[in-house]
């Protein structure tokens, strides 16, 4: 899946240099910028020498009862608006950053001949995606949050954060396929030490709700028993629920949604062979509904080898797969109710999206 750039021009060369921990290359702070704090155009300056040059170019009166005419005043102009590129520059610098870090693990990936290295970087593989996490953070936070922190800009700010997170999502997922292609990293999600999905930032959409996304880096099995059948997961959505601290005898909890397709030729029995590959998927976003063990038998949640779990569809979205981008999107109209149908049956407010027995 491609995505387009948010900044223009090619990558700068690499240098073997490695940056700040902040991502932004010594004396590149916008504050330090010579040319932010004095700009070419000084507008003050013009209004407090021109009221003298139009008093010597006035007519001097012709009788001292005659008043003088008052000097012209002219307007400066509106303060100069910072350019948009010139915002983003310590935001695709960092990028620039990330996207030579994974361009180095790919590198070493397909020419090293030495083995035991390409595994010590397989290990060091979540690391790499824990170092991005902050990032993420930034981008999505600033990007969806509410209330919005750009004002005016906030749309135009907004979609160019969110296709900065989308570039660096995949190019992680591509990262992490590939390894796996070579046998350094397992996508299995049963196993603790596997990579099967990562995180991708978080945000609010109210004082008391939190959403952070996790992308799975190929298609997963709904759960380990593969019930519900022939469905599988792509992306998830965990949404945080901090009760006001007006409410008594209310404990946080966590509701699940997944951005999930169902193979409808296996469902049928059909073989896809002659089929066309962009209708075998039907993609949806839902909800994962909790069948067992209740929360305070903590015996049953011990001998229980997975918990039971189905899958309340909410959106039907089509047999396209969404963007990264357009997925979260998507579940927030659900979250916020501007889905339509597709919106919760118990969501009535925000304060109604917890999970029954959650």
């Amino acid at each position: 899946m491609a995505t387009k750039e948010w900044f223009v021009g090619p990558l700068p060369a690499s240098t073997g240099e490695t940056p700040p921990s902040d991502g932004l290359e010594p004396g590149a702070q916008p504050c330090e910028d010579p040319s932010w704090s004095m700009p070419p155009d000084q507008p003050g300056d013009t209004a407090q020498e021109e009221p003298e040059d139009v008093q010597r170019q006035l007519p001097k009166a012709s009788s001292p009862s005659t008043p003088s005419p008052e000097p012209l005043a002219l307007d400066p102009g509106p303060t100069p608006r910072l350019p948009l590129d010139t915002m983003f520059s310590p935001i695709t610098e960092q990028l620039r950053y990330l996207l030579k870090k994974a361009d180095d693990f790919q590198s070493f990936l397909l020419y090293s001949r030495d083995r035991v290295q390409k595994e010590q970087l397989a290990k060091a593989m979540p690391t790499f995606l824990k170092m991005c996490e902050p990032y993420f953070l930034y981008l999505e936070a600033a990007a969806r949050s509410v209330p919005p922190i750009y004002g005016g800009l906030q749309e135009l700010v907004r979609k160019g954060l969110l296709e900065i997170s989308q570039q660096l999502t995949l190019r992680l997922e591509q990262l992490v396929l590939m390894y796996a292609s070579f046998g350094f990293v397992d996508l299995e999600e049963t196993d603790p030490l596997s990579i099967s999905c990562f995180f991708c930032g978080r945000f609010s959409i109210s004082p008391s709700h939190e959403v952070s996304i996790f992308r799975y880096c190929a298609p997963a099995a709904y759960t380990a028993s593969r019930f519900p059948r022939y469905l599988y997961k792509k992306m998830r959505w965990n949404l945080e629920t901090t009760p006001e601290p007006s409410s008594l005898g209310q404990d946080s909890h966590v509701d699940y949604y997944f951005l999930c397709y169902r193979d409808t030729w296996e469902d049928t029995g059909k073989s896809p062979a002659n089929s066309c590959p962009q209708i075998q998927k039907l993609w949806s976003i839902g909800r994962w509904v909790p069948l067992g063990p209740a929360e305070d038998d903590l015996y049953s949640w011990i001998v229980c080898p997975q918990p039971p779990g189905d899958y309340q569809q909410l959106l039907t979205i089509g047999f396209e797969e969404p963007s990264h981008m357009l997925a979260t999107d998507l579940l927030v109209q659900i979250l916020t109710g501007q889905a339509g149908p597709a919106r919760p049956p118990s969501a009535a407010g925000p304060t109604a999206w917890a999970a029954p027995g959650s």
